[in-house]
C-alpha cells in the first residue's frame, strides 16, 4: 500500500511540473511577441522621430512653400503676408494691402521694376516671394493665441524681408536696358549682396495686371519670354568673356614663358582646313596675353587653346563653377563647358574663345568676375539680407560665403592688369567711368546660323578697391564693345556718382 501511495504521488508531481514547463514554454513564447512587438514599436517610432527631424531639417521649406499646399493657404488666411523691403530697409518692394471688405491682396508698388527678382505670390510664386514664402507667413506666437486668432479671424502679419538690392541702381539698370533683350546683374564681389538685377523683357506683378496679361504671358506665341529671368535663368555662350579663364590657364601652364607667348594676327586664324575670323575680320598685327585680351584677338586665344592641357583647364573652369551647381540660394541654370581629351580640334578652338557647347548665366559671369576683384575668392550671391519679425527681432540674417582662392595672387595682379587694359586701351573703353577705373572684357557671342551676336560686357570697379562688378548681356545686340560697354559705363558713372569713392 505504501508502494502504490508513493507512486501515486509521484504520478501527480510529474503532471504538475509538465503543467508548469508547458506554461514556462507558453510564457516564453508570449514574452518572445512581446519583445517583437515592442523592438517594432521602437524602431517605427525612431523612424517617425528620424522623419520629423529630416523634415525640419530639409524638407519643412519645400513642403511649407510648394504651392499645392492647401494648409499652407489656410494658414495664410489669417496671416498678413509680410513685406519685402529695399537694402535701405525702408522703402517697400512689396506689401500687402487689406480692402474695405477685409480681403487682402499683395501690391508691388514698382511694377515692372523688380518684377523678377522679387517675383509674385499669385499665379503660383517666383523670386523672393518663393525663397522666403514660409518666413513671410510666419508668426511667432503661442499655440493659444494663435487658436484665438483662428476662432476670432483676427489678422497678424508675417515677417519682413529685407533685400540687397539698390533702389536707385535698380531703377538705372532698368533704364539703361531700354528696349534690349537681356539682362543685369550688380553684385558686391567682397560679400555677394546682389544690388541690381534686371532682366527684359519684363512683366507686372501686380495681381490685377497679371491676371489681365496671364494669357498672353503663358501663350505660345508669345515668345519673348517675359516671366522668365534671364538674369539667372539665360544659358548663353560667353564669348569673348571666357577669354579671362582661357588667358589665366595659359599663364599657369606656362609661369616662366608666357610672356613669350607672340600670334600675328592678320584677321583670320587657320588651323590645317579649319578657318576662323577675328570680330569683322580685324588684323590686330603682333599681339601677346595682354593684348590679345585687350583686343579680343580669336587667333591668339585659339592658338593657346590648343596648347592647353584639357584635364587642367577642365578643373580651372569647373573651380569657377562650371559643370556643377553654384553655391547660392538663388534659383539659376547650371553653366557647362566640355574641354576633353575626346574633344575635336575645332571644340578646343571654339571652346577656348567661349563659343562652341560653352553655356553660362549672366549671374555666374558676375560670380566669375567678382572672384578675379575678390583676390580670387568667390563668393556666394544673395538677394536676402535678413529676415525681421513686426518687434524687430532679427528671424534670419545673411552670412558672407567665399571659397578659397582659386587663382594665385600673381595670376591675379596679371589677370587684371590685362582686363584694364581692355578698358583702357581695347576693346572696352567705352565701359570707362569718369569716377573709378573699371577693368573688364567686352564679349561678342554669335548664335544660331545667321552669324547674329549676343552682346557682353562683365567688369568691375575700382580696380584699386572693388566695390561692385556687374554683368550685361543684350540678347542680339550685336558687338559687346559697341552696344554693352557702353550701357555698362553709364551704370558705372550714376553708381560711383552716388556712391562715391573714396
Amino acid at each position: 500500500m505504501r508502494k502504490g501511495k508513493k507512486k501515486t504521488l509521484s504520478t501527480q508531481e510529474e503532471i504538475w511540473r509538465e503543467v508548469e514547463k508547458e506554461e514556462r514554454k507558453k510564457r516564453r513564447i508570449e514574452n518572445k511577441y512581446y519583445y517583437i512587438i515592442g523592438a517594432l514599436f521602437a524602431i517605427m517610432f525612431l523612424s517617425m522621430i528620424g522623419y520629423f527631424s529630416y523634415f525640419l531639417v530639409y524638407g519643412r521649406e519645400e513642403i511649407i512653400n510648394n504651392q499645392y499646399n492647401t494648409r499652407t493657404n489656410d494658414m495664410a488666411k489669417n496671416i498678413i503676408r509680410g513685406d519685402i523691403l529695399a537694402n535701405d530697409e525702408t522703402t517697400v518692394l512689396a506689401k500687402s494691402e487689406e480692402d474695405i471688405d477685409g480681403t487682402v491682396h499683395r501690391s508691388y508698388p514698382f511694377a515692372n521694376v523688380f518684377a523678377h527678382p522679387i517675383g509674385y505670390s499669385t499665379k503660383g510664386m517666383t523670386g523672393i516671394e518663393k525663397q522666403e514664402n514660409s518666413l513671410l507667413t510666419k508668426v511667432d506666437v503661442g499655440i493659444w493665441e494663435q487658436i484665438v486668432n483662428d476662432i476670432t479671424g483676427k489678422k497678424v502679419k508675417g515677417n519682413n524681408v529685407v533685400t540687397t538690392l539698390d533702389v536707385g541702381l535698380q531703377q538705372f539698370c532698368y533704364n539703361a536696358l531700354g528696349d534690349h533683350i537681356g539682362a543685369v546683374v550688380a553684385m558686391n564681389p567682397k560679400t555677394g549682396e546682389v544690388l541690381a538685377m534686371v532682366s527684359k523683357p519684363d512683366f507686372d506683378p501686380n495681381p490685377e495686371a497679371l491676371d489681365a496679361a496671364w494669357e498672353s504671358l503663358t501663350s505660345e506665341e508669345n515668345t519673348n519670354a517675359n516671366l522668365m529671368n534671364r538674369a539667372t535663368q539665360g544659358h548663353y555662350p560667353p564669348g569673348s568673356t571666357f577669354k579671362i579663364l582661357t588667358d589665366i590657364e595659359y599663364i599657369r601652364e606656362n609661369p616662366d614663358t608666357w610672356q613669350n607667348f607672340s600670334y600675328t594676327c592678320n584677321g583670320t586664324f587657320h588651323y590645317n582646313d579649319l578657318v576662323m575670323n577675328c570680330h569683322e575680320g580685324h588684323a590686330h598685327g603682333t599681339v601677346n596675353p595682354r593684348t590679345a585680351l585687350s583686343l579680343s584677338c580669336n587667333g591668339a586665344f585659339a592658338t593657346m587653346g590648343l596648347s592647353l592641357n584639357r584635364s587642367n583647364f577642365t578643373e580651372l573652369c569647373e573651380a569657377f563653377g562650371f559643370n556643377r551647381q553654384l553655391d547660392t540660394e538663388i534659383s539659376h541654370k547650371t553653366s557647362s563647358l566640355t574641354f576633353s581629351d575626346e574633344s575635336s580640334d575645332w571644340d578646343i578652338i571654339q571652346t577656348s574663345i567661349g563659343q562652341g557647347k560653352t553655356m553660362v548665366s549672366p549671374l555666374h559671369m558676375a560670380m566669375i568676375t567678382s572672384a578675379i576683384a575678390n583676390d580670387g575668392k568667390m563668393v556666394s550671391p544673395y538677394l536676402v539680407k535678413k529676415v525681421v519679425a513686426e518687434d524687430g527681432t532679427v528671424v534670419k540674417e545673411a552670412t558672407i560665403k567665399e571659397s578659397d582662392p582659386l587663382i594665385t595672387e600673381e595670376e591675379r595682379e596679371k589677370i587684371v592688369d590685362f582686363m584694364t587694359a581692355v578698358v583702357t586701351e581695347g576693346s572696352g573703353y567705352r565701359a570707362g567711368s569718369k569716377y573709378a577705373q573699371v577693368a573688364g572684357k567686352t564679349g561678342s557671342a554669335q548664335y544660331g546660323t545667321e552669324g547674329k551676336m549676343h552682346a557682353w560686357f562683365t567688369g568691375f570697379a575700382p580696380v584699386e578697391d572693388p566695390q561692385i562688378a556687374i554683368t550685361i548681356i543684350l540678347e542680339g545686340g550685336g558687338s559687346g564693345g559697341d552696344v554693352a560697354a557702353p550701357i555698362m559705363g553709364q551704370i558705372y558713372d550714376y553708381y560711383f556718382s552716388t556712391h562715391p569713392v573714396e
